[in-house]
């Protein structure tokens, strides 16, 4: 059986999508605690809690492919213009090269925004692992092709010592958000004003009465924030879910936010996935996460190639 290890596991996307795979993940390991407990309840493995500038490398047991989702706040165009561009979130990917000199495996895969490509130290960091012998392939993957019901880009960089090339897309039509809702669960309030204790703000409302215009009376969704103003139909996927509440669901008169559970259907997790109990945490673990069906499909390439 193939051995991987997950960096910056969090809730542990890369490593449901790597069981899924056929996969045995025999080590993990990320800074937060609240995301260790949640890897663990779900993988039966205890992750080193640690930050991993400091990890001790010889104390990871053998393996064949290394994943990595370092963190994509340093990245992401979504952190906003008042946050410094030169913060330590960047730095996380070279725990990547430390890693990988130490242990030298068959392969690497990293998840990350797209934008890390456009980071200043990316061509040094790409270079350092070509140094250590590997080739790399790089290639933006939308999670609604593999079966998952959100519109969410991500750039997965492959290395290997023989050259890999990325497989076809597979094709079909994106699953619709539907599939992962249940109108029926959540909290719901009244969009009238009267009945609130206090009404929705006018761009609130104008997303609604825009998603009324398009839709009728059928169910529909809209982003609570953000410059776009339209509402979108329950029979497309959504977009990409971030580490706070988003998008609201419209009924009639009434709306809510999407559950955690939703959440984790949104991002392609098993049903049974376990989540933190408070809805803040497990909201956020969730949009820091990996799609598992992505790298499902992915890794057995990976590894036939390495």
């Amino acid at each position: 059986m193939v051995k991987c290890i997950d960096l910056f596991a969090g809730a542990g996307g890369f490593s449901e999508g790597a069981r899924a795979a056929g996969m045995d993940v025999v080590w993990a390991a990320n800074h937060w605690q609240a995301a260790c407990d949640v890897h663990e309840a779900n993988h039966g493995l205890k992750p080193l809690c640690q930050d991993l500038h400091q990890a001790d490398w010889t104390q990871v047991p053998a393996y064949d492919i290394l994943l990595a989702s370092p963190s994509c706040q340093g990245h992401s165009p979504a952190r906003g213009k008042d946050r410094p561009a030169h913060d330590a979130a960047r730095a996380t990917a070279w725990a990547v090269i430390g890693a990988a000199e130490c242990h030298r495996p068959r392969a690497i895969v990293v998840e990350n925004v797209p934008a890390m490509a456009s980071w200043v130290l990316f061509p040094a960091w790409c270079a350092a692992l070509e140094a250590l012998g590997y080739t790399l392939a790089a290639q933006i993957l939308d999670a609604s092709r593999f079966g998952v019901p959100q519109l969410r880009e991500r750039l997965f960089i492959v290395a290997t010592r023989k050259r890999f090339q990325f497989p076809a897309l597979p094709t079909g039509d994106a699953m619709p958000i539907s599939q992962a809702l249940n109108l029926a669960s959540g909290t719901w309030s009244s969009i009238i004003a009267s009945r609130r204790a206090r009404p929705l703000v006018p761009a609130t409302m104008a997303r609604i009465q825009a998603g009324r215009k398009r839709h009728g009376s059928r169910p529909f969704w809209i982003p609570y924030f953000g410059a776009n103003v339209n509402g979108w139909g329950l029979d497309q996927p959504i977009w990409t879910i971030t580490t706070r509440d988003r998008y609201a669901l419209v009924v009639g008169d009434q709306f809510r936010f999407l559950t955690a559970d939703e959440c984790r259907g949104a991002m392609g997790f098993p049903t049974g996935y376990r989540l933190p109990k408070n809805h803040k945490l497990a909201v956020h673990m969730l949009g820091n996460a990996v799609c598992p069906p992505v790298p499902t499909w992915l890794l057995p390439y990976v590894a036939e190639v390495a």
